[in-house]
């Protein structure tokens, strides 16, 4: 009897010993302090749509998480990753703010989460998904603490089941008490739906005014320089006296500028492309090239551009500068900047396309056009009064020189766009030194000014050294790249490496830029050293490759640059869209890793 005893006793002590086991592990791993719910945006998820996935986070009282930026480095953040699916690509993670804590374990108070947080996803789907009951798997990471300890990290699995169905199949918003909170960005990143909340929460007044003021900040884009030399050669060489009748010709040419701007933004949002990515075309650069020359040799005095007179006679002036022809001249002006201009409205483009709406997406893209074309207004109003001030013939002259070198340069640059890509860049500072010994020491106007003769100097010696400096720079070693290939991604996510592509055109100017500035920069050539670089080429944007790593990518202009982590998933916090000089481009990079 005492031997069956023992034998009971033992069968309990090894069946009860795995189930303690497990039940120590679970009290001293994070695991057991949180609890995870899931829900999404909408009931149904029709193929080639977006939708937003609100994870829970319920945190056992007495008790916090790090949040996702913690205070320091040693302390384990939450980070949620999205397991590799095809199909799904995550647009945005969007993470609570934490709040500051004082703990008794640390000199400095902490950034936790406490309580309920939500955790944000937006999730966009391919066309190509079949109707089905799907699971989307993720993965959170916690660690959690009271006021005296903190528990071993865990990985908790969560699934988020989604009903796929057709693309035209009709879906209903759901959870929107959960969702009011989200306007689709990031924590550390600045989403296209920024512009959605400024309409929502401060109204179409104020929205429409930030929009003004992001064209008028286009301005600072090096490809509108052209624009100014052109609006001063139109507006400088008219005769009209009356000044109202000048702005309103002014104003003429500003809506034909906003006219171009707003059809092709529009264009490009409903239609998917790539905002000024038609002038990729070597026709179209080439003839934008001839015409800034022809126009650079007019500012000589070589000839005066005039339209014949019948034309001009039916447009509604005799010189050219009727109301119709400015009108033309400003569809025609607009065109310059495309290629400059192009990443900083990805937001709106992306706001216009989920809008659907053509009629609102001109108005937006109208109102951004504006914003722009402020300074041509004033500009063109005030060119003419250049004539009225006293003695001008003695300096305007030089400075009819300077703006015939300035688009001189800019013709060379876009048929050095349609000839011969890859050595564009190098024509900026070879005409900042022609251009310099020609207008600072062989130009011959105003030689008996010594006023006048000491600027031309100090300009042309500035203009020089400018261009011997660019021109040294664009020699330094930059970023070694490899081009873009599925069995080089596939390697890299086998061999858990983070991955950065770089998304560019030949005919991008801002791509030449990050190029030539940032990539060149050692500190962002030791930083991204951990990184698989892989140049992805969009010169050719609607070949069938080119289009098919858009849609995959989520790519709406050049340059982006898409980090991928080790499991192959993109951060989307850290997506670059545009120039960024180093340092900003470097916090971009401390992220993605």
């Amino acid at each position: 009897m005492k031997f069956f005893h023992l034998i009971v006793i033992i069968v309990f002590f090894l069946i009860g010993f795995p189930a303690r086991t497990v039940s120590q592990t679970q009290t001293f791993a994070s695991a057991g302090k949180i609890s995870i719910e899931t829900k999404l945006s909408t009931d149904k998820i029709p193929a080639g749509t977006t939708f937003n996935v609100a994870v829970i986070v319920k945190i056992a009282d007495g008790w916090h998480i790090n949040s996702h930026t913690p205070s320091t480095p040693d302390l384990i953040g939450a980070a949620l990753d999205l397991e590799p699916k095809d199909g799904f690509i995550i647009a945005d993670v969007s993470y609570p703010k934490g709040s500051d804590e004082k703990l008794s374990f640390s000199d400095s108070p902490l950034n936790v989460y406490q309580g309920k947080q939500v955790i944000f996803l937006n999730v966009k789907t391919s066309e190509n998904l079949k109707k089905e009951i799907d699971t989307l798997h993720a993965s959170l990471r916690v660690q959690a603490c009271n006021n005296e300890i903190c528990l071993a990290p865990s990985e908790i699995p969560i699934a988020v089941p989604l009903e796929i169905v057709e693309t035209n199949e009709k879906s209903s918003s759901i959870n929107g008490s959960i969702f009011a909170s989200y306007h689709g960005t990031s924590e550390n990143s600045v989403s296209s739906n920024d512009i959605g909340a400024i309409f929502q929460e401060k109204g179409n007044a104020l929205a429409f005014l930030a929009i003004f003021l992001i064209g008028l900040a286009l301005n600072l884009t090096p490809c509108v320089y052209p624009m100014l030399s052109v609006t001063v050669s139109i507006f400088g060489a008219q005769n009209d006296t009356n000044m109202l009748r000048v702005f309103l010709k002014a104003a003429t040419y500003v809506i034909g500028i906003a006219t171009m701007y707003s059809v092709l933004g529009v264009a490009a949002a409903l239609g998917g492309g790539l905002f000024g990515s038609w002038l990729q075309s070597p026709f179209v650069l080439g003839g934008i090239g001839v015409l800034l020359i022809a126009l650079s040799l007019s500012s000589f005095g070589l000839y005066q551009i005039q339209m014949p007179y019948w034309l001009t006679s039916k447009l509604g002036g005799t010189t050219g500068t009727g109301i119709i022809s400015l009108y033309l001249s400003g569809l025609v002006v607009g065109v310059f900047a495309a290629p400059c201009v192009g990443p900083p409205v990805i937001a709106l483009l992306a706001f216009v396309s989920a809008k659907a709406d053509p009629v609102f997406g001109f108005w937006v893209f109208f109102t951004l056009s504006l914003g722009l074309g402020l300074p041509y207004l004033i500009l063109g109003t005030f060119s003419g009064a250049l004539k009225k001030i006293p003695r001008s013939g003695e300096w305007m002259v030089w400075v009819e020189k300077v703006f015939g070198v300035v688009l001189s340069g800019a013709g060379v640059f876009y048929l050095s766009l349609a000839i011969v890509p890859k050595y564009s860049v190098y024509v900026i500072p070879l005409v900042l030194f022609l251009g310099g010994i020609y207008l600072g020491f062989l130009e011959r106007s105003g030689k008996d000014k010594k006023i006048l003769l000491r600027i031309k100097w100090i300009f042309g010696i500035i203009a020089i050294a400018a261009g011997i400096m660019i021109g040294s720079s664009l020699r330094e070693q930059g970023l070694q790249w490899e081009q873009y290939s599925e069995a080089r991604l596939a390697e890299a996510r086998h061999l858990n490496k983070p991955v950065m592509m770089d998304f560019y055109a030949d005919w991008c100017i801002p791509c030449l830029e990050l190029d030539h500035k940032t990539f060149t920069d050692k500190k962002v050539i030791d930083a991204t050293e951990n990184f698989v670089r892989l140049k992805v080429d969009l010169t050719h944007f609607d070949s069938p490759q080119s289009e098919s790593l858009r849609k995959k990518y989520n790519i709406a202009g050049v340059p982006t640059i898409v980090f991928l982590n080790k499991n192959g998933t993109e951060v989307a916090a850290s997506r670059i869209v545009g120039y960024l000089p180093p340092k900003e481009f470097m916090e971009k990079t401390e992220a993605a890793l």
